[in-house]
């Protein structure tokens, strides 16, 4: 008999480590912080999405190529190719052409690639000084830039021609900034001074 895959999902039991820290320790800071009585209302994390534009994949496809499967491998599922929605002459870019990919994690998935992002990939940036805390929207959902997709260890050094930036934004319930950088720094994200 085929032994059974582990998936990792909460059907099997299986809670991610930042989920549970989220759980026990940061949701009843919030709770005491900002005096919520439902539990309903505690600011949340709701998805983080993923997105790799490349305007060099115009000339060269292969590039674009090259980019789903390194983003695929940072998310852990296949993403999407984005395409223009409007020719731009200057640009040489047509309606239709495909110019980048993205992917949007929820659940398991993205509480996992938070706490690689928290805790491996950004101490590895060269001159690190923390995030900044001011890449907030004012709904409280925040947007990271990231220069080179090569701080994630999931990435093959020696398989990558070019470095490709990555934009990291994570989407909460918290309606307003202050609540979610209190909720992101709690979880340890490594805001600057």
């Amino acid at each position: 008999m085929a032994e059974k895959k582990k998936q990792g999902g909460a059907a099997d039991g299986y809670t991610p480590r930042l989920k549970r820290q989220y759980e026990d320790e940061v949701a009843p800071k919030l709770a005491k912080e900002f005096g919520f009585d439902n539990p309903m209302a505690i600011p949340r994390v709701e998805k983080i999405s993923l997105n790799m534009g490349l305007g060099e994949a115009i000339q060269n496809i292969k590039i674009l190529d090259e980019a789903v499967e390194e983003l695929g491998a940072l998310a852990g599922q296949r993403p999407t190719i984005t395409r223009a929605q409007k020719s731009i002459a200057s640009f040489k870019v047509r309606e239709g052409m495909p110019i980048g990919c993205r992917v949007t994690l929820r659940g398991a998935r993205m509480w996992e690639f938070l706490d690689r992002m928290i805790s491996v990939a950004l101490p590895r940036v060269r001159d690190f000084r923390g995030v900044s805390s001011k890449s907030f929207d004012g709904r409280g959902n925040y947007t990271l830039g990231i220069r080179e997709h090569t701080i994630f260890p999931e990435i093959d050094m020696n398989k990558v021609d070019k470095l490709k930036g990555l934009n990291v934004t994570i989407v909460t319930t918290a309606g307003n900034d202050e609540r979610a950088r209190f909720m992101l720094r709690e979880l340890g994200m490594p805001f600057a001074r």
